[in-house]
């Protein structure tokens, strides 16, 4: 069985809503503009449970500062937490309402906000307001049902800025969005069909026309395990075509630690002790430039002895990788990471200090060691959070939340956290769903995705194929702004599906291509400003960082007269004319490629044509 067989995954969508903040009447803007200032620490509270959830009290440990800053218009007194939530949102609630409608979900019939525990500095308060508002819907994918028991409100967090030593700087524009929450089962075998369920929920939000699109506007987390790991959730996946990679890669990575657990039980190793020595006096002249700098600033080089770890931290072909998960436990002390003996001589550590650390801890072939150079403080608490990984090897898979690196892995970042973090929101009154709301929802309910893709397919006369294509992927709506005619559809179509995929395999950065580009570029061939076969070099000027206006009139200045076009069609006849005698009017198709390529973008690609079949009639009478 491959490891894809053996994945079971679930998937949480968070998609922002287009609507004013969750508690305020403030725009749903992001800004440049930094604003008013303030600081905060934050501190984790006992649940109703009287817990204290470990993920915050982890994240506690850190001792950070915050600095917030409060731009006008985009943030208020609710968002820095000096004042009351206000009312919750109901153009907000009623858009979950509607998702939960089309994804067969059953309502609550009372909303209750609760207060989720976050202590990282995203939210000012220390908690995130959330409420269930439907249960029990589900979704079908090439015939199999996925669950989706849960759908939720809640606020978004705030946006992080900068992240320097003991502090980070959050903007307030973005706390306090509300974002639609849906939970699936842990329903999904395979990475290919996570990603099929995740464009069809996006497909279903964006029906409703009332979602935010872009980048860092709807986020993923997935729960994967396969049997014998564990649930591990990789937290804030921003692209959807990534979501295969993260998915098979942490397939793969639980793979290799059940590997590593049972090399080390074939090896009868033990729990490896927490005691580490000091060995900066034995280091002082050690080449290592994190050592070296460590020293310099009066910190403490730390060794610890792991007797039976060899050879799992990292291993010849590097599928073993104890080491990368160490450091990642020990990075959260606020250190650059560490050095263990798998990976060494390296990094200016010789083969001369390797024999030395060996025979201070009394190791033998089969032991390994770790190093940390640091601050004291740091570097103690970070050699025995590394330890204290290393001996989970023994037990398998931690669960954990691991942060999503663009490279398609994930880091480390806290431990999953439980129900120790939620309570009851005191400041927002409960909200009743009278039947008269679900009334007027289900009277209103959007057009799902494969009803629409068939309509626009009809209306535009475009293929089944295009259209099913324009929905998934979620440009439909700009697509039937611009689609004014079915032969600008056509152009449309074939711009939104090839032209800019195209231009970003080539490596162009197309985020600049927004629907408002694209609306304006087809207002210019609306008005025939330019000629079809120009809008990918308009496409690339804007990319090279022109403005859209100036991009459609250096096309529109390119244009061909009718006289010029007809003299170059008349030409190439000339030079063709043994061809166009033997094929007639059948030289129409092989000469339109010669032809273009002299024309292209100054004329358009069925008036050229018209051309040149008249000039053959011509020709040949």
């Amino acid at each position: 069985m491959s490891v894809s067989d053996e994945i079971v995954c679930g998937i949480e969508i968070h998609q922002q809503l287009d609507t004013k903040k969750l508690f305020c009447d403030c725009s749903t803007a992001l800004v440049d503009e930094e604003g008013q200032k303030f600081f905060r620490r934050l501190r984790p509270t006992q649940s109703e449970l009287g817990e204290i959830d470990r993920a915050a009290l982890m994240q506690a440990e850190k001792k950070l500062r915050f600095v917030y800053q409060a731009p006008e218009g985009v943030s208020c007194l609710v968002d820095a937490d000096e004042e009351p939530p206000h009312s919750a949102n109901k153009d907000a609630l009623g858009i979950v309402l509607t998702v939960a409608a089309l994804l067969n979900a059953q309502p609550v019939d009372e909303v209750h906000f609760m207060r989720k525990i976050v202590v990282d500095g995203s939210n000012t308060s220390g908690f995130q307001r959330t409420a269930m508002i439907a249960m029990n819907g589900y979704i079908e994918i090439n015939g199999k049902k996925i669950s989706i028991p849960t759908f939720c409100l809640e606020e978004d967090a705030a946006r992080k800025v900068e992240t320097k030593a003991g502090e980070i700087t959050y903007r307030l524009d973005r706390l306090g969005i509300p974002l639609i929450e849906i939970a699936t089962g842990p329903d999904m075998r395979s990475a290919e069909e996570v990603k099929e369920v995740a464009f069809a929920l996006g497909s279903i939000m964006r029906a409703t026309r009332r979602v935010k699109r872009g980048i860092g506007t709807i986020r993923e987390d997935l729960n994967i395990s396969i049997p014998g790991g564990a649930r591990v959730e990789i937290k804030g996946v921003q692209e959807l075509r990534m979501l295969p990679i993260y998915v098979q890669n942490e397939a793969n990575r639980q793979k290799s630690l059940l590997r590593i657990k049972e090399i080390l039980l074939e090896r009868g190793t033990k729990p490896a002790s927490e005691e580490y020595i000091d060995l900066t006096e034995d280091f002082k002249s050690c080449e290592s430039k994190i050592i070296a700098s460590a020293i310099k600033k009066k910190g403490k080089v730390f060794a610890v002895a792991l007797p039976g770890f060899a050879g799992v931290m990292k291993s010849a072909d590097s599928t073993l990788r104890l080491g990368a998960e160490m450091a990642g436990y020990a990075k959260t002390k606020g250190v650059a990471g560490i050095f263990h003996s798998d990976e060494l001589p390296n990094y200016g550590i010789t083969q001369e200090y390797i024999d030395l650390v060996r025979k201070k801890l009394s190791l033998s072939d089969e032991d390994a060691f770790a190093l940390c150079a640091d601050d004291e403080k740091k570097a103690s608490a970070a050699i025995v959070a590394a330890v204290r990984r290393a001996n989970m090897a023994l037990e398998g898979v931690p669960e954990e939340t691991r942060d999503p690196k663009p490279d398609g892995t994930s880091v480390y970042s806290r431990p999953l956290p439980g129900a120790a973090r939620m309570y009851p929101e005191t400041d927002v009154p409960p909200i009743a769903i009278k039947d008269s709301m679900m009334s007027e929802i289900f009277a209103n309910l959007p057009e799902l995705p494969k009803e629409k893709a068939e309509r626009i397919a009809a209306q535009y006369a475009i293929h089944i194929q295009q259209s099913t294509q324009l929905v998934r992927d979620g440009k439909d709506e700009i697509f039937e702004k611009v689609s004014v005619t079915s032969e600008i559809a056509s152009v449309a179509a074939r711009t939104l599906l090839s032209t800019l995929p195209e231009l970003e395999r080539d490596g162009s950065d197309i985020s600049c291509i927004t629907d408002d580009v694209i609306h304006a570029v087809f207002e210019g061939l609306s008005g025939s400003m330019f000629a079809k076969d120009a809008i990918p070099d308009i496409l690339k000027a804007v990319i090279a960082g022109k403005t859209v206006e100036c991009a459609v009139e250096e096309a529109g200045r390119s244009l061909m007269n009718a006289d010029d076009a007809a003299e170059i069609v008349s030409r190439l006849v000339q030079e063709r004319a043994d061809f166009v005698k033997s094929k007639g009017l059948g030289a129409v198709g092989p000469l339109m490629g010669p032809l273009m390529a002299e024309m292209r973008g100054k004329i358009d690609g069925k008036q050229a044509s018209e051309l040149l079949k008249k000039e053959i009639e011509k020709f040949l009478r």
